[in-house]
């Protein structure tokens, strides 16, 4: 007697999107063995934004089996991060590998759409089905349990798949937070981001080459990305509030974007004689979390759960790491029989201490009356706590307590941890 086929339409896991925290989350349970279908609605190569790793990626990308593909390719590496100031002056760049000498000190600058092929294909080949071209209309709930999706097809027909567990990788999409009514916004975080990618700027020498450059902006109190990537080319963008990006200024992205440029000094002379080789792109309000990250048979990751600023490159570090936890609780789920929230969303307190480590060091650094030289010059001791959470080494109870000192010299948020830990263990 044999065993029966395994029924084409249920699967113990199924991710829903396949960026980076999907396709973490998919090569994670699937190295468990488990059966797990990941459904992208786009079609790979794609462009995205956020193409500067933070140093821990290092970590879930080991996992995944990525490193050696990574140094073989021609992504420039990251060895530090240097701020500019509205004048035009540069900090000395805080070089990561000076606080630690092992080679994950050291990242790259991705272009996204290499970069997220190369984590789709690394989740196919770790046993996940992955499906593009394909988009989930609906995740089917029996009473509060997620149990499955339903997908639409381009010729207008539908398919039903059900899972033990539905993760929602949907990114900024946010499918479930909106669903349940779990997105919030965060009002003080209320940006607004104007991009694109240019050609033949000027980049700066050895080691500096591939620095992820952050650039003040001296008329619309907001800041500059300068993301050096292959091919000669750089990501550029600019992030404000929307009423000190757009003001009475009313013209089109293109224009607000050439006109931040031109009123940058440090950003300006990078981009003498550069051309501009993408339409401008625009994102708004990108603060936000969900109240809880999991529940019965579902669970968020990555940017669906929340993101907090582009302001450190935090976003695909946390996507990598919150997919990796989120794993191993549904692979202990699976292998027990629980699946309830308590149960997936048991990791939720560690990415949420996470973030909102990264959130303090973002209203730190949109606090005008806040400066990081003059913290460090009266706080030497915190160099090495604050270049750690550059890293991204924010899960360590030490690095806390630049916190303490910070706290005093601007308006930091408070926690918001307690709350959704409780929401997640009252499933």
């Amino acid at each position: 007697m044999t065993d029966a086929p395994p029924d084409p339409n249920r699967v113990d896991v199924l991710v829903i999107g396949g960026g980076p925290a999907g396709a973490a989350c998919a090569t994670f349970c699937a190295q468990k063995g488990h059966r797990v279908r990941l459904l992208e609605k786009s079609r790979f190569p794609r462009f995205h934004i956020g193409e500067s790793l933070m140093p821990e990626t290092y970590w879930p990308l080991k996992r995944m089996g990525l490193l050696e593909r990574l140094k073989a390719s021609r992504f420039p590496r990251k060895y530090s991060v240097q701020f500019v100031g509205a004048s035009g002056r540069a900090s000395r760049p805080f070089y990561f590998h000076e606080l630690n000498d092992h080679e994950s000190s050291v990242t790259w600058q991705v272009p996204r759409d290499e970069f997220d092929a190369m984590l789709l294909d690394a989740a196919a080949e770790q046993g996940a089905q992955v499906c593009t071209d394909v988009r989930v209309s609906e995740v089917l709930f029996e009473e509060s349990r997620a149990v499955g999706v339903v997908t639409s097809r381009a010729d207008g027909g539908s398919d039903t798949i059900m899972a033990s567990v539905v993760v929602d990788a949907t990114g900024q999409g946010t499918l479930l937070a909106r669903r349940l009514d779990l997105k919030r916004v965060d009002p003080n975080l209320r940006k607004a981001s104007i991009y694109a990618h240019y050609r033949g700027a000027r980049r700066d020498a050895g080691i500096d080459e591939g620095a992820t450059v952050i650039l003040y902006t001296p008329k619309s109190k907001g800041w500059f990305w300068y993301i050096p990537l292959p091919d000669d080319r750089v990501s550029v963008g600019v992030v404000a509030s929307p009423e000190q990006l757009y003001g009475s200024r009313r013209g089109n992205p293109q224009r607000v974007l050439d006109a931040e440029i031109a009123a940058c000094p440090g950003m300006r002379e990078r981009l003498a004689g550069a051309e501009q080789i993408t339409d401008v792109q625009v994102a708004r309000d990108f603060s936000y979390r969900a109240e809880k990250f999991a529940g019965d048979g579902w669970v968020m990751v990555g940017d669906a759960m929340g993101f907090v600023d582009p302001i450190y490159s935090s976003g695909v570090f946390l996507a990598l790491k919150s997919g990796e936890l989120a794993a191993e609780r549904i692979d202990e789920g699976l292998r027990s029989g629980d699946l309830t929230g308590a149960q997936l969303g048991a990791f939720a307190p560690t990415v949420i201490k996470g973030m909102e480590a990264i959130r303090k060091l973002v209203y730190a650094f949109y606090d005008e009356g806040f400066n990081f030289g003059e913290f460090l010059r009266a706080h030497p001791d915190q160099r090495d706590n604050l270049v750690s959470l550059l890293i991204g080494d924010v899960f360590r109870d030490e690095v806390y307590e630049i916190f303490k000192p910070m706290g005093r010299m601007c308006k930091l948020p408070e926690s918001s941890a307690g709350p959704i830990r409780d929401a997640v263990r009252r499933d």
